[in-house]
């Protein structure tokens, strides 16, 4: 029989080996995955502020030229810092392994430098046969929203006068035509979710939106987007911080209902005047230039060019350091741009993910629930779930679930932290059996979303994990789980018997062993030994 299991093992790895290697020599590596400069394969990639991923032979040679390209999408990167990406760097290096391919050396200087001078001298022909950047840019994204309709957002509005009282916070209870069910692959996703920030509302509470929403009843014939987009950019640029502040008040009341608006007014040049006023030390002016951000990252089509544009670091700034209404529309806009695929892995490079864990404890409920969804749309991605693993991330969300701070929402990321092998194993050394078990057990205490999301963390723990069924011994979880299984939800009644059902089938195959006589007749492995019990009978130790 052993040598049986030897001989198995060698064709097995001749033909992992051998087989696909006629595909080899066509496989081309994806798009992600090369220099949008040089176009190689990155052997070095570097992330910058707008979020693209570059060869740091590239960047060096473009800052070396005093070169800044265009890139196909019209936005131009900013090189003034720039990150080592290691995760798309161990993603490009695995997908070497997979496909036996030599991994990627960095590119000769001169040869890159040879393409750079190429690109200069075409961009500089290309700019003297058509207009301004911006309104080629202008063009593309209207093209990109014709043909794929943006997804339709029930409101938009932000609240653009003064808070008249902190504590009217908006959307925790919002209706269902605000919610969409996230339906993904992954089975571990378990709830409706919000596709809004917190800092919307359905109607301002202050005297100045009223105000607005009448203005725009009663003057249905409004400027052309190029001349509202025009006048808006003078007083955004002006000196005058009264200008600046009547610039941001009109862009929040255009963008705030008209969605075809938020598209046209999202130009490179206002976008460029926005970053400035973000880092505003007036606080009313870069409360209002956040809210504005928010207003336009609602458009799907926007989502990326926002990104690219460099406004991450800005919140991020914002986020640690400003006023409490800025935080919460920094948290919210964070939340709208990681609902874009594209944008998942900048934003976690870009040093997101710490800041967003410390706002989860903010003292504004708004700041509280952007943050947790940010950080759920975040970790659906393995490069951040690993990353929120490496901050200690798993103790700080497990603290807020026993003390019931956002416990709903905060089990929805410790579901995805679950679904990754550093993560799990990071959960079960915090005792997140124990703690899950024990939200269940106080079911008069926590909501029915709760209860879901706690049956649906423990799904995902014991899925792949020989530690799960001890631990849930330890906490008597079979008792709880049964009583989910008879009075849940259909949702958790569900995950509850599937849970339940993949303890009982470890229970048998333990049943079926006798380990200590295994390991005193020499510590055979249960593969082995499983594979020869037909023949010496069950818990036989003669082997």
């Amino acid at each position: 029989m052993g040598g049986n299991g030897k001989h198995r093992w060698k064709i097995s790895f001749y033909r992992s080996s051998n087989s696909p290697s006629p595909k080899h020599p066509k496989t081309q590596p994806p798009p992600e995955f090369l220099c949008p400069i040089s176009g190689f394969l990155m052997s070095d990639p570097v992330v910058i502020p707008t979020g693209q991923s570059f060869d740091r032979i590239s960047i060096k040679v473009c800052r070396d030229l005093d070169f800044t390209p265009t890139l196909p999408d019209g936005s131009t990167p900013d090189f003034s810092t720039i990150i080592p990406n290691l995760a798309i760097k161990t993603t490009i290096l695995t997908w070497c392994c997979d496909h036996h391919t030599q991994y990627p050396a960095p590119p000769d200087y001169t040869s890159v430098e040879k393409i750079v001078r190429s690109n200069i001298q075409e961009q500089s022909h290309s700019r003297l046969c058509s207009g301004p950047d911006f309104r080629v840019s202008e063009r593309e994204l209207l093209k990109a929203v014709a043909e794929n309709p943006p997804v339709l957002f029930s409101h938009a509005a932000t609240e653009i006068g003064p808070r008249l009282n902190n504590n009217l916070f908006c959307s925790t209870s919002s209706s269902s035509d605000e919610n969409v069910i996230v339906t993904a692959s992954n089975p571990h996703t378990p709830l409706p979710l919000a596709t809004r920030p917190a800092c919307f509302s359905t109607s301002g509470s202050s005297s100045s939106s009223i105000e607005i929403i009448e203005s725009e009843t009663l003057n249905p014939n409004s400027q052309s987007s190029s001349l509202e987009e025009q006048d808006i950019f003078l007083k955004l640029k002006s000196s005058d911080i009264f200008e600046q502040e009547t610039g941001l008040i009109s862009l929040r009341k255009i963008t705030r209902t008209k969605e075809e608006a938020r598209v046209s007014l999202c130009s490179p040049r206002l976008l460029s005047a926005l970053r400035y006023l973000i880092i505003s030390r007036y606080s009313v002016v870069q409360t209002n230039a956040i809210a504005s951000l928010v207003n336009l990252s609602l458009e799907k089509s926007n989502k990326v060019v926002i990104v690219r544009s460099g406004f991450v670091p800005l919140l991020i700034d914002a986020l640690k350091a400003g006023s409490s209404e800025a935080q919460e529309h920094a948290a919210g806009a964070l939340f709208s741009l990681a609902l874009e695929d594209e944008n998942k892995m900048a934003i976690g490079v870009l040093g997101a993910l710490q800041p967003l864990l410390h706002a989860l404890r903010s003292d504004s409920e708004r700041t509280r629930l952007d943050s947790a969804l940010a950080l759920y749309h975040l970790s659906l991605i393995q490069s951040n779930r690993f990353k929120l693993v490496k901050l200690g991330a798993v103790s700080t969300l497990l603290s807020m679930v026993k003390s019931g701070d956002s416990a709903s929402r905060v089990l929805l990321v410790l579901c995805n932290l679950a679904a990754c092998t550093e993560g799990k194993s990071a959960m079960l050394d915090a005792n997140a059996v124990a703690i899950l078990v024990g939200m269940l057990r106080e079911s008069e205490l926590v909501s029915e979303a709760t209860r879901e999301n706690c049956v649906a963390a423990l799904f995902a723990l014991s899925h792949g994990s020989l530690r799960f069924k001890g631990l849930a011994k330890q906490a008597r979880a079979v008792e709880v789980l049964r009583e989910v299984e008879e009075r849940g939800s259909e949702r958790a009644k569900e995950k509850a018997k599937r849970i339940l059902q993949i303890m009982r089938e470890r229970e048998e195959e333990d049943e079926e062993i006798d380990w200590e006589a295994a390991l005193e007749s020499g510590g055979l492995s249960r593969t082995r030994y499983r594979a020869g019990r037909d023949v010496f009978g069950v818990n036989s130790s003669n082997f």
